[in-house]
């Protein structure tokens, strides 16, 4: 039976339901789902603390202050704009600053300033608390296994995007 082939469904609420049934089989759906949530949950926690998720990774990411702004750039994984717009703002809250690099006099390294060093604790612990809120909502046997196997696709098989023709873009959230 194909698509079109399908009995129209008798109400809206079967509709739902049908559509429900499909999208909970859906791992690409159900992540992105749970990626939006958790991201919007983060981020009201966040609100609180002056900086946005973004840019905790990047204080987080930069905390070791051996990393260039390109370093940044692929290991948070946001694009060269975003991530000089992010830094602008991290070194305007006197969270961070660029130096020259030793090595590549054309290279800023961004070094996390003592400010922005209890802005990752406080970021820490937000993101702590939020997802251990989260998780505990699940049986704690339930809750490790999901982590485990996450992290092991993660290592493994959905370590890198694979190659695409065309780019894959997310959804603009509607306001």
């Amino acid at each position: 039976m194909s698509i079109t082939d399908r009995p129209e469904p008798a109400d809206a609420a079967t509709a739902e339901t049908d559509g429900q049934r499909c999208l909970a089989a859906d791992l690409g759906w159900l992540l992105a789902k749970a990626s939006f949530s958790l991201n919007v949950e983060i981020g009201r926690a966040f609100i609180p603390l002056g900086v946005t998720p973004r840019a905790y990774h990047v204080l987080e990411a930069a905390a070791d202050g051996r990393r260039s702004q390109s370093d940044l750039v692929d290991l948070v994984g946001v694009d060269k704009t975003t991530m000089v717009q992010t830094i602008d703002a991290l070194e305007a809250a006197g969270l961070a600053e660029r130096r020259p690099c030793e090595h590549d006099r054309r290279a800023r390294i961004v070094v996390v300033t003592p400010l922005g060093h209890e802005k990752i604790a406080e970021g820490r612990a937000t993101v702590h608390r939020v997802q251990s809120e989260v998780l505990a909502t699940l049986p704690r046997r339930t809750a490790e296994a999901f982590l485990e196997g996450l992290q092991q696709l993660v290592d493994q098989r959905l370590t890198e995007p694979m190659e695409c023709e065309r780019t894959i873009r997310r959804a603009r959230q509607r306001r």
